[in-house]
Order: C-alpha cells, then structure tokens, then sequence
C-alpha cells in the first residue's frame, strides 16, 4: 500500500472520557474484529486493566477502511489516560500523524486533557476533536463545545459528536481521519537503507524482546540485520507483523507502517524506547531519540519471605523488560534482609508494579513508605550526592544545601468548591501562580509546590473534599532548596532504618508524635520493656513505651511461707533484668506494613 492511504493516528484524552469505548468501537466498524469475538475494552489485555477499567500498557492495532472505493490502512495506538504514564503518551504521539482529542461532553475538558494536548500541539500534529457520551442524560453538549472552541480556536462545525458505546457518529469519525489526517512521509526515499522508531517493547519467554516500531523509511524483511542505534546490539530479524489487534506475521514493513519486530534478544538495557532500528549494511541516521523516563518516586520492595529473593530479582528483570521505566537496584536491610529499590513514575505506577508482581509471580511483598530524590550539595566542598532513601539522608544539614524536585499543578474545578481546596493547597505548601474561569462555573489554578507534597495524599485530598469533581496534571520543572530533616526510629536505643523517614522541619514535631504513637499501637507485648524513641535535628523529639509481659509465677502457691513467694519474685526479676540487657526488640512484618502506610 501506498503512503498515501496510510493514516496514523492516537486517541488522546483524560481517565475514564472513554478512549478504550470509542477504539471498541472503530475496531468494530472496520471489521476488524468480528461481532462474535467483540468484548468491552478489547485493546486492554492486562487483567488488571480490564478490572480497573484504565488503560496502562498501550496496544497498537491496524485497520482496514474502504473510503469511496478505495481502502485504507488506519494505525491506531490507544494510549494512558492517568498521568503516570504519559510516558507512554509521548511515545506514541512520536509514531503518528494527528491525533483524536476526546472529550466527555458529561465532564468537559480536563486538566490532563490539557497536558497532553500540548504535547501533541508542540509536535505540530493534526488534531481531530470529537465529543463522546453524547448519548447519556447528563451530557452538556452545547457547553462542552464552547470550551473545545476555546481551547483549539477550532469552529463549531469541527467539533465531531460521537458515542463511543451506541456507535452514533462513529462512522463520520472513520471520513473525517481519511480525510483530515496527513499521511506519513519518508525522508530517504529510493535509499537501500531503512530505519524504523522504537515507541515500545514487550518481552516473550521465548522470542526475547519484541520492538513496536514504526517504519519511517524503507522495508525491513524477515531475516534482515538489523542494528539499534543508541545500544550498538546487532540482531537478526526472526519475524515482523502487524497487529490486528493480533500480532499477525507479515513478509515484509514497509514505509509508513505500525507493527512489530521479533529480535530474539534477551538481554536487559539493549532495547531503548526512542532507540532506531536500522540496517546493518546500509544504516541510516538516527532519529533524534527522546530521553529514558526518569523515575520520581522511590520504595523499597521486599519479600515476605527471604526465600523468594531471588524469585523477586528475576521478577523485576522481567517486568523491566516490558516497562523500560521500572528501575530497580540491590540493597539491604538489618530488619527486613534483601530487597531492592525500585525507581517509579508515579504512585499509580508503584501501585500498578506491585500489583502484577503479587498477580504474575505470587510473590507477597513489603513495601517501605514512598520517597523522592534529594540533591545535597556541600556547601564547603561543592561536592553532590543524590539521596533517594532516608538512609542516605544526612543526619546533620547544617553545612548542607538541600534540593528537591518541584511540580507545577493545573486543577480544573467546580467554583463551589474553591473554598475547601484553599486550605489544603496551603497545608501541602503550594503556591498560586495564576486562577481563571474556565466556562461552566469552574475555575482553573496554576500552582506550584514541592513534589514530596504532592506524594503525601494529595490526589485523594482534592478529589475527597471536591466530590470527585476537580481534576489535576502535574508536570515535575526544577529542583528547589528544601527545610527538610530525617526523622529516625530507635526501639530500645537502636535505629531501625525500615522506619527512617524524611520530612519538613515545620511538620518534624507532629510526624514524630504520630510515627511514635503508631508504634505503640501496633508493636505487640514483649517480654522485655520496649523503649520506642522517635530521633531528629539532633534530640529525641518523641519517646512512648510499651511495659513488658509479666507472667504470674506465685499463681499456683496456695498458702504456706510468705517467703516462697518473695524468693520467686525475685528470680523473675533478675531474669527479666537479664533479658533486658541482652534482648532484642522482635518487630514482627505486619507492623512494617502497618507503618508503611502513609498518614494524612
């Protein structure tokens, strides 16, 4: 096929506005997937996906479309809604043309509408509006369209109104993608060359990692040599396809296509998304790649068990090997034993990560309380160290200049609910930077606030006192100085790093009352007396205890020398003095997964 009946497309849109509907849908109308086989969410495969109804991990899927008596290859690439993953957005905008902007007209615009449509603007793609659930008793079309207007500058007429579930309007969509739509372009055409961008990988047990790829220039045929150009790992090509959603095995990808390369490699860090694929022989130059995602957030993973320590490392080789933005490394603990620190995009990405390890590998995980990265400079020296556990964390910051990553945040909510959300913008240490009315009687704020704050619950906070209403994105800018101390456990004078934490000096005095508290509530009776001791800036800020078991031992004495009694309750005593010198405080797991839960 020609490059000029090839249209690549994504659909872009907030959370639950009904990307995976409408794509049902369009695979429905196409034929792609015939009646029978149809099911809801058809390009989500991932159990959990289809349980929590989100899309994490974006399927390709090709198209066939007959537009007056001639067809035409659509590529579409469903992408992530939530935040975390718009990663996994940016990819997929490289390897299309235009995009699909979806809106829920029950919903209107988003803040995280707002964050990937301009990402699609900066990449100069053609955008497509369209209107879904018009359909539903609570759409307010005429609304919504006055600010998709706004936003895109774009006219009414534009604006195409569909319904992803009944199929109204759908078929329009279909026309209005052949006919507004670029088609792809090569840059070297007639070259013997052929390169091909990386958007994504999978890995199979026995095929090695599998490259998406979309085919800029040339053909790549089965059999060829092929070469990353980043990594400089040479494989051959074992098979190469399309999907329709199924990997389907094709002879040969030719310019302009979406599909797939089975490289047999099976080795970490040799696949890069953004990385080129190009021939051997006659390669290519690279496309200009975009950079590895950058992990944000940090926790330590550990099995319950020490047994399955190496069943959690080849997990997460495993896992890294389909989600190039899991990071992980080594590390170890007096109290917990072996584990690893693993680097997140996300709270939602953290959450997702250890769901699938506790579904695919059975594995039952500890996971220590999430932190960020803090740059600290010496001061005297100029000397840097990136601090990404509390362990590393300086326990003196005297001479020291503390960095931490910085967010800006747009939310988008009802004006009724301004009231109850100024407050807690000032608990989180966030800064206004700008409010305006965004039509509908809502408002949208621009604001700026520590990355750390934003971890601490802040998500549940805004939707909790807006009624689920407001909505918000964030994007991480620069690195700031931060009053920030490290807070430490002591049980009976001895640290126990699992509980170390990193906070603000402002909130130091209440976190280290909850944090001690919590102990004493959660810590089981010992046979010794337990001294829980909450340590920073340099005193003990918090101390609680917890008397130790005493077990009557004059119980079965009946009568007789007041003596007996007193000469056993002394030996009790020096035993327990005993004990209390050489004893040790058992910190039983479910108490590390009690406190790991963050507080309010």
């Amino acid at each position: 096929m020609n490059l000029e009946h090839i249209r690549n497309f994504s659909i872009i849109a907030h959370i639950d506005h009904g990307k995976s509907t409408l794509a049902d849908r369009l695979l429905e109308m196409t034929g792609t997937i015939p009646k029978r086989q149809m099911k809801e969410q058809v390009l989500d495969s991932m159990e959990l996906e289809r349980e929590r109804g989100i899309t994490i991990k974006m399927q390709p899927v090709r198209l066939a479309y007959k537009y007056q008596g001639e067809e035409y290859e659509l590529n579409l690439i469903d992408t992530p809604g939530h935040i975390d993953f718009s990663y996994e957005v940016s990819r997929s905008l490289q390897a299309v043309e235009g995009v699909i902007l979806l809106v829920d007209a029950t919903q209107g615009v988003q803040a995280q509408t707002l964050t990937v449509l301009a990402m699609a603007q900066d990449l100069e793609l053609r955008i497509i509006p369209v209107l879904n659930k018009i359909d539903l008793p609570l759409a307010q079309v005429e609304e919504v369209k006055d600010e998709m207007v706004k936003l895109l500058g774009c006219d009414r007429e534009e604006i195409i109104s569909v319904s992803g579930k009944t199929g109204e309007g759908v078929e329009k969509l279909l026309e209005e993608i052949v006919k507004l739509l670029p088609p792809p372009k090569s840059e070297f055409l007639g070259s013997a060359g052929a390169r091909a961008l990386v958007f994504d990988f999978e890995y199979s047990i026995h095929k090695g990692v599998i490259v998406y790829v979309r085919i800029l220039d040339g053909t790549i045929k089965k059999n060829d040599s092929l070469v990353f150009s980043a990594s400089g790992e040479k494989f051959v090509a074992l098979e190469v396809g399309v999907f329709s959603p199924q990997k389907t095995a094709k002879e040969v990808l030719l310019a302009g296509d979406i599909g797939y390369v089975v490289t047999g490699v099976k080795e970490r860090g040799q696949t890069r998304v953004g990385d080129t694929v190009t021939k051997v022989l006659s390669p290519l130059p690279a496309v200009p790649g975009y950079r590895p995602p950058k992990p944000v957030v940090w926790a330590s993973v550990y099995s319950e068990s020490q047994d399955d320590f190496a069943l959690l490392k080849q997990s997460l080789e495993r896992l890294n090997l389909q989600d190039s933005s899991l990071s992980f490394e080594e590390e170890y603990s007096g109290s917990l034993g072996r584990g690893f620190r693993c680097g997140f995009l996300g709270m939602l990405h953290l959450e997702i990560i250890t769901e699938r390890l506790k579904r695919e590998f059975n594995l039952i995980l500890i996971v220590t309380t999430p932190t960020i990265s803090y740059e600290i400079i010496d001061n005297r020296t100029g000397a840097k160290e990136l601090a990404y556990s509390p362990h590393l964390f300086p326990k003196e910051t005297k001479d020291k200049n503390i960095l931490e990553p910085w967010v800006v945040v747009k939310i988008i909510t009802p004006v009724r609910f301004l009231g109850q959300i100024m407050p807690l913008l000032y608990e989180h240490e966030a800064v206004v930077t700008m409010t305006e009315n965004f039509g509908d009687n809502r408002s949208a704020l621009d604001l700026e606030m520590p990355l750390r704050e934003l971890m601490r619950n802040f998500f549940d906070e805004i939707k909790s006192v807006s009624s689920g209403f407001a909505s918000l994105s964030y994007e991480i800018t620069d690195n700031r100085s931060a009053d920030v101390i490290r807070l430490d456990v002591l049980l009976n004078g001895e640290v126990v790093p699992a509980f170390s934490r990193i906070v603000p000096r402002r909130r130091a005095e209440r976190e280290a009352e909850e944090m001690a508290e919590k102990l004493k509530e959660f810590l089981p009776k010992q046979m010794i007396v337990v001294k829980i001791q909450v340590e920073g800036m340099g005193r003990i800020i918090s101390a609680r205890s917890i008397s130790a078991l005493k077990k009557d031992v004059t119980g079965y004495l009946y009568g007789g020398d007041i003596t007996r009694k007193m000469k056993l309750l002394e030996k009790q005593k020096k035993g327990k003095k005993k004990m209390q010198a050489h004893g040790k405080v058992n910190v039983p797991h479910e108490v590390f997964l009690k406190m790991m839960k963050p507080s309010s």
